[in-house]
């Protein structure tokens, strides 16, 4: 009941028409740089972060919320009609939202698509109200030992889920912890490795770190690939779904939440995991198995519907514990830091009108979502039609002016130009961007909660597992990194499950 009336409350100051002007600027924005090709909702959030400095915070995360969901019906978009996902979590509607398209049912995919982000949307936010203060106040009593536990699982799943090796997850993560050094040590005041420049003392600001991984090292990769004739997308007419595309989506929609919402709550990588799991679960159990890989509109519906609520359980550690689970989660944490926030256990008694008016504003955003983008797809499409030469060398204009103005400083564009050329290096060989960017915004605090937990037991390494619940985080952490070898000795172990190869996804 308390965290029914805290969302009334919420309500009241996301339907201002200030915040509602917000939400709606930022479920357009969001979706606009969204359906570009090769953008998804971490390079549009990063991009647009500089544009909010002059928000009050309110307003701010409400235009945040707005650009998450918009970004993510975005990258479908551009998935369904181009086959060129923006990101992890819209590839799986490729795989049989482009085959639609092409058999002239973009529309129907379309709206698949957004029914799916609206249906799944909705149903995880309304989890998060629930579950979201319960959690808060389990991690009130959660301690230092706890939290770096909590933090080694991070980053432990992150590595093991994402990219082609775990050894490059983990390669990317130790260049996120290495750029996370840098300034001064918070309990001795020492300089590490800033080589004896003041500016650096301060360390590296996190916007900096993602703007430069994501959109200066997209930017720079696709310049180094960029075709001479970009493909001609495919006309989309008016979004409708007839009585027997709704008969077949409506079930795969209300399945989507039951598997994402979950995975997006624990560290496990986000959205591209329970975006499988349900196109699977989808092709078992419908009625129309020789359809998939044709152009199945269940194969569309429910990963799109999980992809959604996946979203709103990375909220729920993001905003009780402070643990980005996503890229996306990252640099909300980074602009919540920007504010002078810190997203916890006390955040919802701290911050109760901000983080109630977020939550409301979300159910605000998807219903502006739906309203808005199903008339305009066809307008979407046409930005397609920009030539990628002009596309991209406007976002390394617009990264490089929000750089400069996180601190007014010329070595931030240095800075932001060597980050960049290390996020072009890490797609050359295959290193995936998110734990790198999860070990920058993390890796300090990993380190600080260590620190504590080793001063409260006097140097003890003992002092990292004495509580319950962190011996609990780490029998699952021995579990996720003994997993492959215990899938060897399995029966049937070591087969291939069938995931789509991201390899073969256009850029």
């Amino acid at each position: 009941m308390d965290s029914l009336n805290s969302l009334i409350d919420g309500f009241g100051t996301a339907l201002t028409p200030i915040n509602l002007l917000w939400a709606a600027i930022g479920v357009l924005l969001g979706t606009a740089i969204g359906v570009l090709p090769g953008i998804g909702p971490a390079m549009a959030v990063a991009l647009l972060l500089p544009v909010t400095y002059g928000l009050e915070p309110t307003g701010a995360f409400i235009m945040f919320a707005g650009i998450y969901y918009g970004a993510m019906f975005g990258g479908s978009t551009t998935s369904i009609l181009l086959n060129t996902p923006g990101e992890s979590a819209a590839v799986v509607a490729a795989i049989e939202g482009n085959p639609m398209a092409k058999a002239g049912r973009g529309a129907q995919a379309l709206a698949a698509a957004a029914g799916g982000h609206f249906v799944g949307g909705m149903i995880g936010t309304i989890l998060l109200v629930l579950l979201a203060p319960t959690v808060a106040s389990f991690a009130v009593d959660i301690g230092a030992p706890d939290y770096f536990a909590i933090m080694v699982l991070a980053f432990i799943a992150v590595t093991s889920v994402l990219g082609s090796s775990r050894i490059r997850g983990l390669a990317s993560l130790l260049i996120g912890l290495t750029i996370g050094l840098v300034g001064l040590d918070q309990m001795t005041g020492q300089q590490r490795l800033t080589f004896g420049s003041l500016q650096l003392a301060d360390g590296i600001d996190v916007v900096i770190v993602a703007v430069g991984l994501f959109a200066i090292g997209e930017a720079l990769w696709v310049a180094a690939h960029l075709r001479r004739s970009p493909g001609a997308p495919v006309p989309v007419g008016r979004p409708w779904l007839g009585k027997d595309d709704i008969r077949r989506t409506w079930k795969p929609w209300l399945r989507g939440p039951v598997i994402g919402f979950p995975f997006g709550a624990i560290p496990a990588g986000g959205a591209e995991i329970p975006t499988f799991l349900s196109y699977v679960t989808e092709k078992r159990l419908s009625k129309h198995k020789k359809e998939f890989g044709k152009g199945a509109i269940e194969g569309v519906a429910g990963p799109e519907s999980a992809a959604s609520a996946s979203a709103a359980g990375t909220l729920v550690s993001m905003l009780t514990l402070g643990l980005p689970t996503t890229a996306v989660a990252a640099v909300m944490l980074a602009a919540f830091q920007q504010y002078g926030i810190q997203p916890g256990p006390l955040l919802f008694e701290r911050e109760s009108e901000l983080v109630w008016g977020l939550i409301a504003s979300l159910f605000v955003g998807m219903v502006l979502l739906l309203a808005l983008n199903l008339p305009l797809a066809p307008v979407w499409v046409k930005l397609l039609r920009i030539p990628r030469a002009y596309l991209y060398a406007g976002i390394l204009f617009f990264a490089a002016v929000g750089a400069y103005a996180v601190g007014g400083e010329a070595l931030d564009l240095v800075i932001l130009l060597i980050i960049g050329l290390i996020g072009f290096g890490m797609r050359r060989y295959g290193l995936p961007v998110l734990p790198a960017v999860i070990g920058v915004i993390l890796g300090p605090a990993a380190e600080q909660q260590m620190r504590r937990a080793l001063q409260i037991s006097d140097g003890s390494v003992t002092g990292l597992v004495n509580t319950p619940f962190s011996v609990t985080v780490y029998a699952v952490v021995v579990l996720i990194i003994c997993w492959p070898l215990v899938r060897k000795v399995l029966p049937g172990g070591g087969k291939e499950t069938g995931t789509p190869d991201k390899t073969e996804v256009s850029v």
